[in-house]
């Protein structure tokens, strides 16, 4: 999916809104069959129904295999398809895995000491960078109070609050 310097923009809403929206050639972003939990990127090959060629490079099964795509399951195989671990290995992904597809991919090398949170579009600089939050001191009631306070303390407060 994402390497080291880059982040992914995913739409989640139109695959919950609308499931027969997938279609052939999207990259979809779906649970791993092997690997619950872990999130992985595949390109759709085939939808409900189709008849597959199972491996049509050959390397993992003979490519004279077929395979028809079950109801409710989607074909997915890897763009880099020799060091690629999809439904060649795992067959049909159940459609209840699929997260969404995949909108654009963002290189973040040229921005190294910010972090971007894609979801929501907040770019964030490390903790060190950001400026101190500003708070407002506490208030200090009725006016009795501020002329005693200022009459107390008069090396901290601004000369307008200084009473004689």
């Amino acid at each position: 999916m994402a390497q080291e310097g880059e982040a992914v923009i995913e739409n989640r809403l139109s695959f919950r809104l609308n499931p027969g929206c997938l279609k052939r050639g999207d990259l979809v972003t779906f649970e791993s069959p092997l690997a619950p939990g872990r999130l992985v990127c595949k390109r759709l090959l085939g939808l409900p129904g189709d008849i597959i060629c199972v491996d049509p490079t050959g390397t993992k099964a003979l490519s004279s295999e077929h395979v028809v795509i079950p109801k409710g399951h989607i074909w997915l195989m890897g763009d880099n398809a020799d060091l690629s671990r999809d439904s060649r290995d795992y067959g049909p992904v159940p459609l209840s895995l699929v997260r969404g597809t995949l909108w654009a991919r963002v290189r973040l090398a040229q921005l190294p000491s910010i972090i971007t949170h894609v979801r929501t579009g907040i770019s964030l600089q490390p903790r060190d960078h950001l400026p101190e939050p500003y708070n407002l001191p506490p208030p200090l009631g009725k006016s009795i109070a501020i002329s005693t306070f200022a009459k107390n303390s008069t090396s901290n407060l601004p000369d307008r609050l200084v009473q004689t």
